[in-house]
């Protein structure tokens, strides 16, 4: 007879619901050891919930603000300002989460967002509910569980102190200098070669990323700690943390809305949450050392969680298509010699503005 390990039998327990679980099973010592973990875990579903809720909103405000013969701007709309509201709610609640879970654990849950705009276009956009929309919501909902049931359980209060010892740790040097080196690369081949190929801009975003998730997790840690009574406000590291979670997300956003702007949002929300994803766990295990002394069984689940996750999100992205809000005004078709059957709606912003375009120049312009 093969005698397991108490602490593996402990965990094969919990995780399988063996003998040892019990009927109090949220009473036992394994809800005391994760519950802080545990707050995390349904603060941050249920902030990309709202997120994916506020999201939905405010599309659909501006789609009936276009229906309108005289449409008013959308800051004008209390629909707006409350989609706008849930989602401000929904990004400090994702901001708190850091404080009290695994950056592995977290920033995963991001598709909780994607699965909620799925299925809450149904209601607000009046889409059709899809094969693909179940069948991606139903990979992402069984990765998350496996997220949650083999994340790595380490201590969640990281004080100042450490968040100093952790910075000058030479793991976190190397991985430092390796991103700089890399970053410097992309951002050459950005702005001197102009090659803005959306793997490119992405990339460049989850590498500011996984600075941003370092220093959120170190920021809400410490505010944490010191609304219990340790004061953490107090060191330098605070506040060189909240100076390089400002900077990294400005220019995270900067590289973000380029992509959006140059490709469909299907084609970027996927692969964007796949680098985040990756790049976010990289940090964590760096950084923070999680992981550390997490078993291989757990680690080999947890990945499988992860590539369950991104498999789900990208079902649901699969053939979506964008609805484009603009109104064309000139049918060419109705132009004495001209062979265009399509519509013309110029760019403000073109040399072509003010003019009509033969065909070839349209399709040059489009393209």
């Amino acid at each position: 007879m093969i005698t397991l390990p108490v602490l593996e039998r402990t965990s094969w327990n919990v995780s399988f619901g063996g003998p040892d679980t019990g009927s109090e099973s949220l009473s036992g010592p394994w809800y005391h050891t994760h519950k802080t973990q545990l707050l995390g875990v349904l603060l941050a579903a249920a902030s990309n919930f709202l997120i994916s809720v506020s999201l939905n909103v405010q599309k659909c405000t501006h789609l009936r603000l276009a229906c309108q013969t005289e449409p008013k701007p959308y800051y004008m709309s209390k629909r707006w300002w409350c989609a706008t509201t849930l989602l401000g709610l929904g990004e400090v609640g994702n901001f708190t989460a850091y404080g009290f879970a695994p950056i592995a654990l977290i920033a995963p849950l991001g598709c909780v967002s994607v699965i909620g705009s799925a299925f809450i276009s149904v209601l607000f956009l009046k889409k059709t509910m899809r094969t693909a929309d179940i069948l991606g919501g139903t990979l992402s909902v069984t990765g998350t569980y496996l997220l949650v049931a083999f994340a790595p359980n380490v201590p969640q209060e990281i004080t100042a102190r450490q968040v100093q010892n952790y910075f000058v740790s030479w793991p976190f040097l190397v991985y430092s200098i390796l991103e700089i080196i890399i970053f410097c690369i992309l951002l050459y081949f950005y702005k001197r070669k102009a090659v803005k190929h959306i793997m490119v801009l992405l990339m460049m975003v989850a590498l500011l990323a996984s600075l941003t998730v370092i220093a959120v997790k170190a920021v809400a840690s410490m505010i944490t700690l010191s609304v219990k009574g340790e004061m953490q406000l107090t060191y330098p590291v605070f506040y060189i943390m909240i100076v390089l979670m400002a900077t990294s997300c400005a220019f995270q956003v900067k590289f973000l809305n380029q992509a959006m702007h140059l490709y469909e949002a299907t084609a970027v929300m996927p692969i964007n949450f796949v680098f985040f994803t990756t790049s976010a766990i990289i940090s964590g295990v760096i950084f923070y050392r999680e992981f550390q002394s997490a078993a291989l069984l757990s680690l080999f689940m947890f990945l499988f969680g992860c590539l369950l996750s991104f498999l789900g999100v990208f079902v649901i992205a699969r053939n979506k298509r964008e609805e484009h809000l603009q109104v064309p005004f000139i049918d060419c078709g109705h132009i004495p010699g001209q062979n265009l059957t399509g519509k013309i709606q110029p760019d403000s912003h073109s040399s072509y503005y003010g003019t009509l375009n033969n065909e070839d120049d349209l399709v040059k312009s489009q393209g």
